[in-house]
């Protein structure tokens, strides 16, 4: 499966630049980097288990924040951490 992974670690806490760097070794073991936070991933499903597990242990929920795009015939967006996704089938009030 090809899988996008878009993801921003708050480095101003303790433990920040750690956690950075982490997820993005994880994301280097088994992608290419196409932007400073944003990696393609092409993986099987062991190797995928593993990748996410190793992003969601270095991350910190509470001001961390990792996106999935799954990139195959059907799109899936997954959302793990801070920052609430826009609901982009919903209304849109200006």
């Amino acid at each position: 499966m090809l899988v996008l992974i878009v993801y921003d670690v708050a480095t101003s806490d303790t433990g920040g630049p750690k956690r950075l760097r982490q997820v993005a070794r994880a994301c280097q073991d088994y992608g290419q980097r196409v932007q400073k936070s944003v990696f393609e991933c092409s993986v099987g499903a062991k190797e995928w288990l593993e990748l996410k597990r190793r992003i969601l242990d270095a991350m910190k929920a509470e001001t961390d924040s990792v996106r999935f795009y799954f990139l195959e015939a059907d799109v899936k967006i997954e959302h793990h951490g801070a920052g609430k996704p826009l609901d982009m089938e919903g209304p849109l009030v200006v």
